[in-house]
């Protein structure tokens, strides 16, 4: 019984990690269609729809976050939880060896990395009994940099002087008003799950379950769905679009339930996911055994994905980037340009730029490129290879970032989300330039990085370790220059008077 189950949980991980469900393919490929030709906003849904297809033929992760391994079970009384526990655990563990998932837990004291993706809290699991015979197990994989959008408020609230109060009106203005506070850091466009009461965790976690909602559902309570409709057109008509590059695509969906609240307590929960909106399910029988896969159209998975196994990048209008970069090089990019980097390129994320602030050294990095990412890596017979490799979000780096850059004289930032005013000043004063990548396309970024020969810092685990790349064709867009321009400011500062008028903000 254990092992079948254990194989069937590891295809389970398999489908939810390479696959996006086809409601969220759909979604993504039909509001695609409405960016303007030749725009930022189009080159990212297309590389978006690009990766997609990847995955499937490459059977890896559709973004190398593969983030919080979430399961929700329903099942019989006499069920045996235990049992599915450690099926699941053992799934997970032969998940993450053979690359499905990430090493990505770790010990939040000491912050080392199994590299199993095995202790407290992960993975997660929510067993509900239910009178049926069978057992129902879904999955959802929940990057960090969604994450981090993510938020909660007590309503009363006040936002931008205006009070917001205890009604569906302050629910909406708490919402609108995440949507615009993530901008592009959570890998943009964005699907919401929202939770209206509750306490502070039961909310939180109860907005994490609206994910299950296929998003072509309508809500049964008519108000609820009022709001959804509503709060789709007005996150929609913001302008921060995909990647926060600007467009029209913001979010997928808004979906809102309710839990009853002491008189006391009024949270708003909002769980931000990103596009690579990772779910699927399956129910079993008593046996252990697969009777219907969820979230899945008919014969999906019984034919071989076809599709080339190469990247299609734009090459009218853009500028072909070789390593190492000259400051005149640099200095010559502006905001808007799409740059193709040839060379080597080096991995480095949280732990990296906290160990450099603090006078750590790695004299190989000078002069150099930093990509923020932490990537799948797949070792054999001392051979590394990078099977998704898409970035990360790059504003946590925004403390060390500028001193970073003028210590080791860093001509090239790869991330995605932008960064602040330290970083700009440092790349105008040091002459270097922010790329910004396309979140979330692990699989069209692993295709780029022909070899990785060498690792650095691996003590700090793997996704947080300097890897260093070799890289061909790698596309990136540059959205902060060594002239003090920046996009991100700018998207921001256009979606700020958009919040203002549709929710009468001073």
């Amino acid at each position: 019984m254990k092992e079948a189950l254990t194989k069937n949980l590891l295809e389970l991980i398999r489908r939810t990690s390479a696959h996006l469900p086809p409601d969220v393919e759909e979604s993504i490929t039909a509001w695609s269609k409405l960016e303007a030709r030749g725009s930022m906003a189009d080159f990212a849904m297309g590389m978006m729809l690009q990766n997609t297809g990847l995955a499937k033929k490459r059977s890896m992760p559709a973004c190398q976050d593969t983030g919080t391994i979430t399961f929700y079970i329903h099942h019989p009384i006499a069920f045996d939880t235990i049992l599915f526990k450690k099926a699941a655990e053992d799934a997970v563990v032969e998940a993450t060896k053979i690359g499905y998932l990430r090493q990505n837990s770790v010990d939040s004291i000491t912050g080392a990395n199994p590299g199993n993706n095995l202790g407290p809290g992960s993975p997660v699991f929510y067993f509900d009994a239910w009178e049926k015979p069978e057992v129902e197990v879904k999955l959802v994989l929940k990057g960090g940099g969604s994450e981090n959008m993510s938020a909660q408020v007590a309503l009363p609230t006040v936002i931008d002087g205006k009070k917001f109060g205890r009604d569906l009106e302050g629910v909406r203005a708490v919402i609108l008003d995440v949507v615009h506070k993530a901008q592009g850091k959570g890998c943009a466009p964005g699907f919401l799950g929202v939770c209206i009461g509750g306490d502070r965790a039961s909310s939180l976690s109860f907005a994490k379950k609206q994910f299950l909602r296929p998003l072509d559902d309508t809500n049964p309570d008519p108000k609820l769905a009022e709001l959804e409709e509503r709060v789709m057109k007005e996150a929609n008509a913001l302008g921060i679009g995909p990647m926060g590059f600007s467009g029209k695509f913001t979010i997928g969906c808004c979906k809102v339930g309710t839990l009853f609240r002491l008189p006391a307590s009024f949270y708003v929960s909002v769980a931000y996911l990103c596009w690579a909106y990772r779910r699927r399910g399956m129910v079993l029988d008593g046996a252990g055994k697969v009777k219907e896969w969820l979230y899945q159209t008919p014969g999906e998975f019984d034919r071989p994905f076809i599709m080339d196994e190469k990247v299609e990048v734009p090459t009218k209008g853009t500028q072909v980037l070789n390593t190492p970069l000259t400051e005149e090089a640099v200095r010559s990019l502006k905001v808007g340009d799409m740059v193709l980097i040839n060379g080597t390129i080096f991995t480095g994320r949280d732990a990296v730029h906290k160990f450099l602030y603090d006078g750590g050294d790695l004299d190989e990095i000078k002069n150099g490129v930093i990509y923020h990412c932490g990537p799948v890596v797949v070792e054999k017979d001392g051979k590394y290879t990078a099977v998704a490799a898409g970035p990360t979000t790059s504003i946590r780096e925004e403390p060390y970032q500028g001193e970073v850059i003028k210590r080791f004289g860093l001509k090239a930032i790869i991330g995605k989300g932008g960064m602040g005013a330290g970083t700009l000043k440092a790349c105008a004063d040091h002459g270097c330039v922010y790329l910004h990548a396309i979140g979330g396309a692990a699989q069209v970024y692993a295709l780029c990085i022909k070899e990785v020969p060498r690792v650095y810092l691996k003590q700090f685990g793997s996704p947080e370790a300097v890897w260093e790349m070799r890289v061909e064709n790698f596309p990136a867009v540059v959205t902060m220059d060594a002239h003090g321009g920046s996009l991100h400011k700018l998207v921001e500062e256009n979606s700020k008077e958009e919040l203002k008028k549709v929710l009468g903000l001073g």
